[in-house]
């Protein structure tokens, strides 16, 4: 089965165990240890990490060693770089809105602050407050 990056980094155990080995390179055991999960579950991980170009496996003596290989992780940076994009400009417009709303806010406020407000004359109170007998 063909994979690719963007079903290696869905789950977040890979993406954990990428985060591990981008640092150093460590034995499948060490990968292991530091999951509560079985070691047939990692193994498929690194199985499907190691399908997507993301790691390789060396042997090394008895060991197996993972190795990072992040630049498949270009494809990821290059995708969501678009949507950045994107979504920048619409931040940036939605920014212009806002100030426009409030330069608005802010001269209607003036105007109805530079003109007193008519008061409105209430009807004379009667003796019997406007019941009848």
């Amino acid at each position: 089965m063909r994979r690719d990056v963007f079903q290696a980094i869905a789950d977040p155990t890979r993406r954990e165990i990428i985060n591990m080995i981008a640092h150093r390179t460590l034995n499948l055991n060490s990968v292991a240890e530091k999951f509560h999960q079985s070691r047939p579950a990692i193994s498929k991980h690194i199985k499907i990490l190691t399908e997507c170009g993301l790691i390789s496996i060396k042997q090394i003596g008895r060991e197996r060693h993972c190795e990072a290989r992040l630049q498949k992780l270009n494809e990821v940076s290059s995708w969501v770089e678009q949507y950045k994009k994107f979504w920048e400009s619409k931040l940036d417009a939605l920014e212009i809105y806002l100030n426009e709303l409030q330069a608005k806010e802010k001269s209607v406020t003036k105007i109805s602050r530079a003109k007193p407000m008519k008061r409105i004359k209430s009807k004379p109170k009667t003796k019997n407050n406007g019941r009848r007998k």
